[in-house]
């Protein structure tokens, strides 16, 4: 296929009466398919990779109509195609999709790293616009994928100079009618803010679990181990050979934030000794801290939020709900802070100031604590 050849969508969105193919069925790309078929965004949703066990998971999921584990001719009849293999291997399948890809199908990735992917993937499939997802969950594999992974989402969206526009606002529109939040930037300040807030976080918990276990008491360490520490280095836990290929894929950027966060270690090394100072930097890090969800109200609506505390047992979570909902009040977020030996801390976040005072009025006549 020459560009001379190629086709571009010109409408904002491509139609919904389409055939959408995921090439590579993980915890993302089984989302992705779950997510189109629950809102009615493709006519039928195929799936392809080399691992037959995903595929047959994929399907008792109900993520995909029909699935393939070779690629082939019968990739000219999809529309829409979105590459979600590991990093690593999406230049090389792009490579392969290409000579029985459509002039007018529509491309994309979801690769966590985009500087070498937007740079070789249009080459062979010229209607592609690189993508991130910032979504994703500790436990891997396709039979972990939801719909609601996607919900909310920030979705980074990184065309090049030479993207046809007709492509990015077809993306743009299908990451808004999956229900995420599109954020369109270059692929070196992607790559560049991925390192920061993805990458060397991984690798800092990588640390932290290596310098316990390498402990002589490292026993001892386990045992004391409480929710701080298990929250810092919960991303740990996922897949290691998808955060390696993650990291390894972003070297240059990572290697620069790995030298800003050593300096900064040593900078508070050197505090230890100034317990004002190191109040005045632990200080300004709680502010920044406290200001992510401000930070990202442009791009998301702000969430406002009240910690409950809850006795470890069953139906307490329910109880909750329940008292809030007889309050009229509807939860925007919930999540599970950290939990101990028979007591559980929730976070609860609302909509408006407002419904944070009521929620808090209803906790308290209920008997709830909360901070």
């Amino acid at each position: 296929m020459t560009h001379t050849d190629i086709k571009t969508p010109e409408a904002a969105t491509i139609p919904k009466d389409r055939i959408v193919c995921i090439f590579g069925m993980g915890l993302l790309g089984g989302s992705i398919a779950l997510g189109l078929r629950e809102r009615g965004l493709a006519r039928e949703v195929w799936a392809f990779d080399p691992d037959a066990a995903a595929l047959e998971a994929a399907l008792v999921l109900g993520a995909a109509d029909r699935v393939f584990t070779s690629l082939g001719p019968w990739i000219k009849d999809v529309d829409l195609g979105v590459l979600s293999a590991p990093t690593r291997a999406i230049i090389g399948l792009a490579d392969g999709i290409a000579p029985w890809a459509k002039a007018e199908a529509l491309w994309l990735d979801v690769g966590s790293t985009k500087g070498a992917i937007v740079e070789a993937v249009p080459l062979v499939l010229p209607n592609f616009v690189g993508t991130h997802p910032m979504a994703g969950r500790e436990t891997p594999g396709v039979q972990h994928a939801y719909a609601g992974l996607l919900q909310s989402a920030i979705w980074a969206i990184c065309p090049t100079p030479e993207t046809p526009e007709g492509v990015l606002r077809a993306v743009t529109a299908l990451v808004e009618d999956l229900g995420a939040y599109p954020l369109t930037l270059d692929a070196k300040a992607h790559d560049r803010a991925v390192a920061r807030i993805s990458h060397v976080p991984w690798l800092l918990a990588t640390a932290l679990n290596l310098q316990l276990a390498a402990d002589p008491d490292a026993t001892t360490l386990l045992a004391l181990a409480a929710g701080g520490f298990r929250d810092l280095t919960r991303v740990a836990s996922g897949a290691p050979e998808m955060s390696r290929d993650m990291v390894i894929s972003n070297a240059v950027e990572v290697r620069v934030a790995l030298r800003e966060l050593g300096a900064t270690l040593v900078h508070l090394s050197g505090l230890l000794d100034s317990p004002e100072a190191l109040l005045d930097e632990a200080t300004r890090a709680k502010r920044t801290r406290d200001s992510l969800p401000i930070v990202r109200r442009s791009l998301l609506p702000r969430v406002y939020d009240v910690v409950v505390s809850l006795d470890d047992r069953p139906l307490e979570l329910a109880s909750l709900t329940r008292v809030l909902g007889e309050a009229g009040i509807n939860i925007r977020d919930i999540e599970i802070l950290k939990i101990r030996d028979g007591a559980e801390a929730i976070r609860v976040g609302v909509a408006s100031d407002g419904d944070l005072d009521a929620a808090k009025d209803a906790l308290g006549r209920a008997g709830y604590r909360y901070r």
